[in-house]
This record gives structure tokens, sequence and C-alpha cells, in this order.
């Protein structure tokens, strides 16, 4: 791991809206002040991300609970209610409130949904960032959760791209030599929460750039086939 880490927004990225070339608009904003460089790791909001992929739902913008037909329709499974809030499981395998549908940051009159296939967008735009800027990078997708028994929201990441999800420390040894018998770190977790403080919830900074990552961790990367856990080994489900 390195001695440090810098953790640097990208300013200046304008209004994004369907069909916008988002990796190409962060590589220029990113070029205009912090130009990335090879092993660099870009974090970006999901909410961009839904915007350029044209996942915004038109719903009423006099009514406060017109997505909540979206909410059902999205859940494949609903784990808990409890008045408007509902606790559900998307078809991509995350546990969230509402499906992970927001009316945050978007247009008056719409919802975003959760892209598609967030890892599938975390390859899109690694692959248009080294097309723009040159730099071979990792991507991170990342979403506002909430834990459950704990107060308060931080950033997961729901998909990723040429970095590590999950780093496995199974069989290695602690300080006192010990072999670690279960181990694995979410890394991807922890970059998304990492670059969320530097670009906040209503600051207009939906991407930020991760300098001084470990080099061993920037491979193929996928929270789908890395994080999610099988229902089998899931003590709540």
């Amino acid at each position: 791991m390195s001695a440090s880490l810098q953790i640097l927004p990208v300013d200046g990225l304008p209004e994004v809206g369907p069909g916008d070339d988002l990796g190409a608009m962060v590589g220029r904003a990113a070029a205009a002040s912090n130009p990335l460089v090879d092993g660099d790791v870009v974090v970006v909001t999901q909410k961009v991300v839904s915007k350029a992929e044209g996942q915004l739902v038109p719903v009423d913008p006099g009514d406060p609970l017109s997505h909540k037909p979206l909410v059902e329709r999205e859940s494949v499974r609903v784990l808990r209610r409890r008045g408007d809030l509902v606790i559900s499981e998307t078809r991509h395998g995350f546990i969230c409130a509402n499906a992970g549908i927001d009316l945050s940051n978007v247009e008056l009159g719409f919802a975003a949904l959760l892209p598609e296939d967030p890892d599938r967008s975390a390859r899109r735009i690694r692959d248009r960032l080294r097309a723009v800027t040159g730099a071979s990078v990792g991507v991170v997708i990342s979403d506002t959760f909430g834990r459950p028994w704990r107060r308060g929201v931080t950033d997961v990441a729901i998909g990723c791209a040429g970095v590590a999800a999950v780093l496995d420390l199974r069989g290695s040894a602690d300080t006192f030599g010990r072999e670690l018998q279960v181990t694995e770190v979410a890394v991807a977790d922890e970059i998304a929460a990492a670059a969320e403080l530097v670009m906040g919830k209503a600051t207009g900074v939906p991407a930020a750039i991760v300098r001084g990552i470990d080099s061993s961790w920037l491979r193929r990367g996928s929270v789908a086939g890395e994080i999610l856990r099988e229902p089998s080994e899931d003590l709540f489900r």
C-alpha cells in the first residue's frame, strides 16, 4: 500500500444529459485541473451515470410519493416496509432503500433509476477515459447507501472496472504472524467512501480522482462478481 493517498475533485463538469459521452466529459474536466495519470482511480456518482444512460423516468412533481410504483417495479423482493420507506432487493442484487430510486439532483418531475449494469457502465467510462486522456485508470461508480444498525449514509461501489472490488487477505499473516482466516477487504467501497468526502451531496462535483492506490489492486474488478454475497452465505436472508 502507498504511504499516502490524494483525493482530488473533478471540477467544472457540465450538467449531464441522456446520450452524453460521460467518460469524455470527465476526462476533459479533469485535464483542466488534475490531469489523469496511469494508476488513478476515477470515482463517478451513480446519478450522472444514470443521467447519461437515460435512466430517468417521469413522475408527478406535485406528488412526493409518485415514484413509489417505480420502487415496486424495480424491486425483485421487499425485505421491510415502514411507512413510506421500503428496503428491497434490486435485480442487480443490491439491498437498499426504495430500490435505489432517487429524486435528488435530477430535474423536477423525474426520478433516476440505477444503471442497468453498473460494472458494464464502469468499463465503458474506463475505455473512454483511456481513449480521451491516454491514461490507464480504474473506475468506480458510487452510490449512497444506509447500513443496518448504524445511523447515517455512506458511499459504496455499485460498479467498478480496472480496480479490485475485494482484496482477499486470507492466508496472509497479521502483524503478529497469525494467518488471516476470513479477512476480505471491500476496497472499492472504501475508495467510493473516500471520494465522497470531496464530492459531497450538494456541491455539484459528481466525480473525483483517488491517486496513490496500490498498483496490485489494479485489475479487472467487478462489484457483481466480488462484493455481492450469495444468499446461501447470508445470515440475514
